[in-house]
């Protein structure tokens, strides 16, 4: 398994194009402050994926204020490929997350309003080429108007040769009832090729069924590559017939914020090095390369995952 290629020049077509939100996360520090910092699940696994090598495009609409100036600039600073993305005259999401004991974060949203969910389907055009990844998920996959015409062009990008990729990563609260939020998950699992879900969002999503019923549905619906995150219980997930359980290292977690999107990053930066049609070698290689990925991460105040030559002493050939 080939982890990431060397990003290559600025007119290089991306490996991966991941499209959604760009969100400033206000973080509770230990006084009581909060102290921002740049956040929201697509721009995390973007910055997650160029810093592992691989040329990535975010299709973004940043707000042209003050947040989201910052917001881009991070996705710049990064190697983030931003030719495509969209200033925006609404303001920036603001998310407000608070940590338990443990280091989880749980958040609050500002979303009325704001810049990340009004899509316009010519804004969205340059997704529609068929080819690498296309990668989505979290409130850009829920909240209209831009969650429809993020689903189009999610079916038209897969016409035409594109792998595409969806994490739900759900927020409740704010994508309505779980009802409507599971025929949601399940109108998008039957056009991704890779749907990652956490363990948290698959019981809510469908209270009473076991993690392996949710992946062998999903496979019913035409998903290849089916993963749920178990925290610090690694991943399970189903290829075809097969069915993967993959531990998670153990680590002094500092907090648990971007750990999801890390593995994410992780998961496509394996498979953007192998072609589809993945082994059960290719398979396992990408959810160990993922969670490791996430493991550095969960060591780290904040969204902060790690460079590729970070992940060389684990990973030292490259496979």
């Amino acid at each position: 398994m080939q982890v990431g290629a060397d990003p290559g020049p600025s007119s290089a077509a991306p490996a991966v194009t991941v499209i959604g939100e760009a969100v400033v996360d206000l973080v509770q520090e230990p006084d009581g402050r909060y102290t921002a910092h740049p956040g929201g699940s697509p721009l995390n696994v973007a910055v997650g994926l160029a810093r592992l090598g691989v040329p990535t495009a975010l299709l973004a609409r940043f707000s042209t204020n003050r947040f989201g100036r910052r917001l881009r600039a991070h996705a710049e600073t990064n190697g983030v490929d931003l030719r495509h993305a969209v200033d925006a005259d609404e303001p920036a999401t603001l998310g407000i997350a608070t940590l338990t004991g443990t280091g989880v974060a749980t958040y609050d949203f500002y979303v009325d309003g704001t810049a990340d969910w009004q899509w316009r389907a010519e804004e969205l055009d340059p997704v529609v080429v068929g080819r690498g990844i296309v990668h989505t998920g979290s409130l850009a996959a829920f909240l209209r108007p831009g969650a429809d015409r993020l689903t189009d062009t999610l079916r038209a990008a897969r016409g035409r040769g594109a792998l595409v990729s969806v994490d739900p990563n759900i927020r409740p609260g704010l994508i309505g009832s779980p009802t409507s939020a599971r025929d949601r998950v399940d109108e998008l699992a039957r056009v991704a090729h890779v749907l990652k879900a956490s363990e948290e969002d698959v019981a809510w999503l469908y209270p009473g069924r076991t993690t392996d019923d949710v992946l062998r549905h999903w496979r019913d619906l035409g998903v290849t590559l089916a993963v749920v995150t178990l925290g610090a219980g690694g991943v399970a997930a189903a290829c075809g017939t097969r069915g993967f359980r993959q531990p998670a290292p153990v680590v002094a977690v500092a907090d648990t914020i971007g750990a999801g999107d890390a593995f994410t990053a992780g998961l496509l930066a394996a498979l953007s090095g192998v072609a589809p049609g993945w082994s059960e070698d290719d398979v396992r290689a990408a959810l160990r390369y993922g969670v490791e990925v996430a493991a550095v991460t969960c060591t780290r105040a904040g969204a902060d995952p790690p460079y590729r030559h970070e992940m060389a002493s684990r990973f030292p050939t490259g496979s």
